[in-house]
């Protein structure tokens, strides 16, 4: 007898109640409807914050320097333009982990329904839409042992019993939302507490090691093979400083030395017999966080993230380069896809090897509250365009935020207070921001040159408005309307305290929260 499609939620929903008898009703029934010999072993390698600066991407700086990723991409598919739905990591690992727009389904602003240490009250809970099960879940109740080795980082309630077969490390604290912070440590090496895990080493798997990627800076760089600052040319939306040439110089180096770790994880596949029976997803939750404009940004750099998939598979052939643009949200869709498991009606990506796979016409991304700058910003990436949605253009890009005591951004102010930037710098870091934005990718690649008031391009701007627009009305977009205000108490109570908070022109969201001895910063 196969688990149905019914009784698959029937065990997720006493999983999430009662974890232990959803656990043991999952061992008593069959959960797949192919031997468990047919069905591989898939492994998500979920980096932290990188952008696809490597070789096989075309970098000429990083090229000869990434020669596992550049190997996985000449022997599996390499897709060239892979666009997440959200520009910073727990909107995006929330809409990730589910296959759902973050946007759809209400996990849209950063670092929500969250609480200090101990449980998350009832009042600050996000609950899934009724219905949406996690990937991970899914795939227990087909049959497979599933891990994650880093960070959830997920905005929604959720029991991460009912997730994962094993936890991160020996006192790893199970319970009610699991780990959702930004300090995770692998316990003793990158692999430990993962596949080796499963008691029954015939059950296939599914995992995610997260790899600190974009965070690590230089540290896992192969020895002689460190750039020093300033070896990599600045974008031009950058002023020449040395902070800035060094935060791009780093983000540089955060490549080579994730490089270094993927072949650590393959060489222990390799050491543990599982490799050939493996599928690997190698891939970033958002781009470049070393530099302002690329992480919680809607322009390419945020958002444009490397995807290779690599294994023994009858659906690809080696060394296929992909050009059609791909969603992140189709990543959780291939994946249950490659596992044999139904897809569910919910899911917003769609399986990229499927046999009636019809290329995207245009990828969504979404940006909304990130940290406690209160912002709202809608993207749509088309073959030859990028049209961004400003909803709060009178707040400049360099509105307070968590980066402020970094020296890229003390720089950008000292500049622009003494008149040193150009007259393009000063006007996007501190002026208003244009209500819609266009721009011609071939031509443009550092999107500066804004056609959305060339009437030359005016087919191009409605056509773009109007994609957007009717996702926004299709979708139910929940970002349109205001955060839910203990939510967003919640942000303020964390941040309150902090000086970076207390001493800035924060957003007059917060003033409802605010006491007279609260009110510190600039024009209080």
């Amino acid at each position: 007898m196969h688990l149905t499609h019914q009784g698959r939620f029937a065990s997720l929903t006493l999983m999430r109640l009662f974890p232990l008898l959803g656990t043991l009703l999952l061992a008593l029934l069959p959960q797949a409807s192919s031997p468990a010999e047919d069905r591989p072993n898939i492994l998500w390698i979920f980096v932290e914050d990188l952008s696809p600066y490597m070789g096989c991407y075309g970098d000429n700086v990083n090229a000869g320097h990434t020669p596992t990723i550049d190997r996985l991409a000449a022997e599996g598919v390499l897709f060239r333009r892979t666009f997440m739905p959200a520009p910073v990591c727990s909107p995006c690992r929330s809409a990730i982990i589910t296959g759902v727009m973050q946007t759809t389904a209400g996990t849209h602003q950063h670092r929500s329904s969250r609480a200090g240490k101990g449980p998350v009250p009832k009042a600050l809970r996000i609950d899934l839409p009724e219905g949406i099960v996690t990937v991970p879940e899914l795939m227990r109740t087909a049959g497979y042992f599933t891990f994650n080795s880093g960070k959830d980082d997920y905005n929604f309630h959720y029991d991460r019993r009912a997730l994962y077969s094993v936890g991160t490390k020996p006192n790893y604290r199970h319970g009610a939302n699991g780990w959702q912070g930004n300090s995770a440590e692998h316990p003793g090496s990158l692999t430990e507490g993962t596949w080796s895990a499963r008691p029954n080493k015939a059950q296939p798997w599914f995992g995610q090691i997260m790899l600190w990627g974009g965070k690590a800076g230089a540290k896992h760089v192969r020895d002689g093979e460190k750039l020093a600052d300033g070896e990599v040319p600045l974008p031009p939306y950058f002023p020449d400083t040395p902070a800035h040439r060094r935060s791009w110089t780093t983000h540089y180096n955060a490549v080579r030395g994730t490089d270094h770790q993927v072949q650590q994880v393959l060489d222990q596949l390799k050491a543990d017999g599982e490799l050939d029976s493996t599928l690997v997803f190698f891939f970033s939750d958002h781009g470049n966080n070393q530099s302002l404009r690329h992480k919680q940004f809607c322009y390419e750099g945020g958002v444009h993230v490397p995807l290779v998939v690599w294994g023994a598979s009858d659906l690809w052939k080696s060394g296929t380069v992909r050009s059609d643009l791909v969603s992140g949200l189709d990543i959780p869709a291939t994946t249950l896809a490659l596992a044999g498991v139904e897809l569910p009606t919910y899911l917003d990506g769609v399986d990229l090897f499927a046999a009636n796979h019809r290329p995207r016409t245009r990828v969504i991304s979404a940006r909304d509250r990130c940290d406690y700058t209160i912002d709202r910003i809608r993207t749509v990436r088309t073959d030859n365009f990028r049209y961004i949605r400003n909803d709060f253009p009178d707040r400049p890009m360099l509105q307070a935020q968590y980066r402020d005591n970094a020296r890229t951004v003390k720089d950008l102010k000292r500049l622009h207070a003494a008149g040193e930037l150009t007259e393009y710098q000063a006007a996007h870091w501190f002026g208003p921001r244009p209500a819609e934005e266009l721009y011609a990718l071939a031509t443009d690649p550092h999107q500066m040159r804004n056609l959305a008031t060339d009437p030359a391009f005016e087919d191009e701007l409605v056509k773009h408005r109007g994609l957007l627009s009717h996702w926004i009305e299709a979708t139910g977009d929940r970002g349109q309307q205001p955060e839910d205000p203990q939510q967003l108490r919640a942000t303020f109570e964390l941040w309150r305290d902090r000086a970076i908070f207390k001493n800035a022109d924060v957003n007059p969201e917060y003033d409802q929260f605010r006491t007279p001895p609260d009110r510190e910063g600039p024009g209080k």
